[in-house]
């Protein structure tokens, strides 16, 4: 932990603290030439060694642990690892199958990785056949049908989407075994989607609009037409009629998602360019402007397990950003709102408190990855 915490403390050098105080949700009045410049960091072998530490921590640690489990009988009162053998650590489901996404994502960006072995070993023991049969059985229940809705389902897609992509023997015998539950999860989206009138407009779990984005990646990485439609057809009829969001609400108290960033997320994806750019500038016409500045979510306590969300918060708009100026060349002035995002919280994932610590690695591993996508 000690080598950990020097390449954290240096890269909290590399983005000083010293903000400037622009209003929040508003560009900035100074002119282009004046605006401040936030480095924009690099992801280096160095920086996946120290990233990977956080899921090997916690992938396997089954204590503290929060079930959100709706309990039929005495039968259902087990420990998390009897219940869910393979995704039972980091503190609840969602977050151990982040972590299992972290794992298979920096071994994939990073084969050389100092304890590779180790993670593979973790991956190798634990998505078994046996044990994908022991989570399906427990989805499959009656009482847990909105069990994870659909946040952990998004996640375990995107686990899915990784092995699928992962060029190495392991990554398609984990993603064939893992399929079974897969293919749930997919169903799962498949029955709701369509009973869905609303989409949920909030900056936790159950936003629709994220959960819309991390199905549609998988769905068009496996080449699932028939979801992917769904998906399409199901984002248009939620957001292509929003105008004006009201980005000088956010965040809340507790948001890690940013509801209007992730609509643009699904918006960017679905719609050609010659759809989306008059969206977006009904949508939100600020990101227009060179000089737009958005100050970065605050965080006065992070051994909190919810004011620590905030920190999520600044990671998931930054992949936002990042994704939206890598796709169009007219945004790239919205990196350095990105790499102000990313300033504020990714020294601080060192010395984090298990309440941050076991899920925040994910979203900054998600977010530093969209640099160079």
């Amino acid at each position: 932990m000690k080598h950990l915490f020097t390449l954290f403390l240096s890269f909290g050098l590399l983005f000083s603290c010293n903000t400037s105080k622009e209003e929040n949700n508003e560009a900035s009045k100074k002119t282009p030439t004046t605006i401040k410049s936030y480095p924009e960091p690099k992801f280096t072998l160095n920086e996946a060694n120290a990233l990977l530490e956080l899921p090997l921590e916690c992938v396997e640690n089954e204590y503290p642990n929060k079930l959100g489990q709706t309990i039929g009988s005495d039968e259902d009162l087990q420990s998390p690892e009897t219940l869910h053998p393979i995704f039972y650590g980091c503190f609840d489901w969602h977050s151990a199958v982040h972590g299992y996404w972290s794992m298979v994502t920096l071994l994939k960006q990073f084969p050389d990785l100092e304890k590779a072995n180790q993670a593979r070993a973790i991956l190798q023991r634990n998505i078994t056949e046996e044990k994908v049969a022991t989570e399906l059985a427990y989805f499959q229940r009656d009482i847990n049908k909105s069990y994870e809705r659909t946040y952990g389902w998004a996640w375990l897609l995107k686990l899915s989407e990784a092995l699928y992509t992962w060029d190495d023997p392991l990554g398609k015998e984990l993603y064939n075994t893992l399929q079974p539950l897969t293919d749930e999860i997919v169903s799962k989206y498949v029955e709701f989607l369509p009973k869905l009138v609303y989409p949920i407009r909030v900056g936790e779990h159950t936003n629709t609009a994220f959960g819309l984005t991390f199905a549609f990646d998988y769905a068009s990485a496996v080449e699932n037409e028939e979801f992917e439609n769904l998906l399409k057809n199901r984002a248009k009829e939620f957001y292509q009629n929003d105008t004006e969001c009201p980005i000088g609400w956010e965040p809340s108290g507790y948001d890690f998602l940013s509801p209007c960033m992730e609509e643009i997320d699904i918006m960017r994806r679905i719609l050609p360019k010659d759809e989306f750019m008059p969206w977006l500038k009904e949508f939100m016409p600020q990101l227009m402007n060179e000089d737009y500045m958005l100050r970065p979510g605050e965080v006065s306590d992070r051994t909190d397990g919810k004011l620590v969300h905030l920190d999520g918060l600044n990671f998931s708009r930054a992949w936002v950003l990042y994704g939206l100026a890598n796709q169009y060349e007219e945004f790239e002035h919205l990196k350095n709102v990105a790499n102000r995002h990313l300033q504020y919280s990714y020294p601080n994932l060192v010395g984090d408190s298990y309440e941050g610590g076991h899920w925040l690695g994910s979203f900054a591993i998600y977010a530093l990855l969209q640099l160079e996508n």
